[in-house]
């Protein structure tokens, strides 16, 4: 299965990552909310294929809650054993957990008068990082840095790996092929 369009290696024979490469991968995220989402769903992906969670996406979505961290930094025992029978998402107690614990942590950081958003841009000094588009390092300095940030603030399931792959997604580093179509873009 193919079309026209030169796209990174990981995104060419399917149409679910076709869609999610061409309109999501690497465009830059500045809505906080969002960049929360988008952390969580990183760190449910570790050791399982990203076309894994944007299956189950909505369903996330719709199991915490549309990832309100208020509501979610409230969750008990209750809400984990309903999280961990709904067959929807990837049903990891680990992993959840670590997102009620950041739910807490993102909230602290927000009563602290400190903005998600502008904290996890400063560490690519507010612009997106452009990479060569020919390495495929599963980590980067910036990720290094920030994810223990992140800890030191009381998140977990945030280490350097899940934080790189998420500065990608969320277009802080642009990390797209230079083959890709989206390079420049």
């Amino acid at each position: 299965m193919s079309d026209t369009l030169t796209r990174c290696r990981w995104a060419q024979n399917d149409p679910t990552q076709w869609a999610y490469h061409d309109r999501e991968w690497g465009v830059p995220v500045r809505d906080s909310r969002t960049l929360w989402e988008n952390l969580i769903l990183d760190g449910f992906q570790a050791g399982l294929s990203w076309r894994t969670i944007l299956l189950k996406r909505e369903a996330f979505r719709r199991a915490f809650e549309g990832f309100d961290p208020a509501r979610i930094a409230l969750y008990g025992e209750s809400d984990i054993e309903r999280l961990m029978a709904d067959s929807g998402i990837v049903r990891s107690r680990q992993k959840i957990t670590a997102t009620i614990r950041n739910a807490r942590a993102y909230l602290t950081m927000q009563d602290n008068g400190e903005d998600f958003s502008h904290f996890v841009w400063s560490f690519t000094d507010h612009q997106p990082i452009m990479s060569q588009g020919d390495t495929h390092s599963p980590r980067s300095a910036q990720g290094d840095a920030l994810s223990l940030a992140l800890k030191k603030r009381g998140f977990s399931f945030v280490g350097p790996v899940i934080v790189h792959a998420w500065l990608q997604a969320c277009g802080l580093i642009n990390d797209h092929e230079t083959g890709c179509f989206r390079h420049m873009a």
